[in-house]
């Protein structure tokens, strides 16, 4: 039943001034009752436990809604350099991020390079020599067919299966697009700068 059969209804059956405003009053409080609930305003989120003491309650920016937060300048792992690799022979598809690792690593190109299996989880070889990770990106635990760095020992990484959590010490410089069965398996790897 609307509002106005209410209303109707209503006066109908109570007739005069002081029954008809309290239709009327009756009409407003189901007209407010019904109304859409996303046009409520926003409340301010709960403070959480796990924030220090004196930054409860503190608004955090956020970025307008016409230009969303970018996370390629958190992790460069959106902003990307094509470059041309195959796995024992077969072209895989494979990009680079805008890291300054990165950037470093494509100057090492070509590569032709040995892989050994790492741990059940990524195949490994050395690089020529140490890349620059000055300015390194936040760190993110590596992902299947990231391609990543291992800044103590200086070698290159091919995750074929989820890594560790986030370490400062592995860096993701690219990523491959292919299969965890193919990758697990591949001997060697070819690298070169996109024509």
């Amino acid at each position: 039943m609307t509002a106005l059969e209410v209303l109707s209804m209503h006066s109908a059956v109570l007739r005069g001034p002081v029954r008809i405003a309290s239709a009327a009053a009756l009409l407003l409080a189901v007209t407010a009752c019904s109304g859409d609930l996303r046009e409520a305003a926003p409340t301010a989120p709960a403070a959480s436990a796990s924030e220090p003491a004196g930054r409860q309650g503190t608004a955090t920016p956020t970025a307008p809604p016409s230009a969303p937060a970018s996370s390629s300048s958190i992790t460069g792992r959106n902003t990307t350099m094509d470059i041309r690799v195959t796995l024992d022979g077969r072209p895989v598809e494979a990009t680079l991020n805008d890291s300054l690792a990165a950037r470093d690593f494509a100057k090492l190109l070509p590569l032709a390079l040995d892989l050994t299996d790492f741990h059940g989880i990524e195949r490994v070889a050395d690089l020529p020599r140490k890349l620059d990770t000055d300015g390194a990106p936040e760190p993110t635990a590596a992902k299947i067919g990231d391609i990543a760095y291992y800044a103590p020992w200086g070698n290159l990484a091919l995750f074929y299966k989820d890594g560790p959590s986030a370490s400062a010490d592995l860096l993701i410089l690219g990523h491959l697009d292919v299969g965890t069965y193919q990758l697990g398996r591949a001997g060697r790897i070819t690298i070169e700068a996109a024509p």
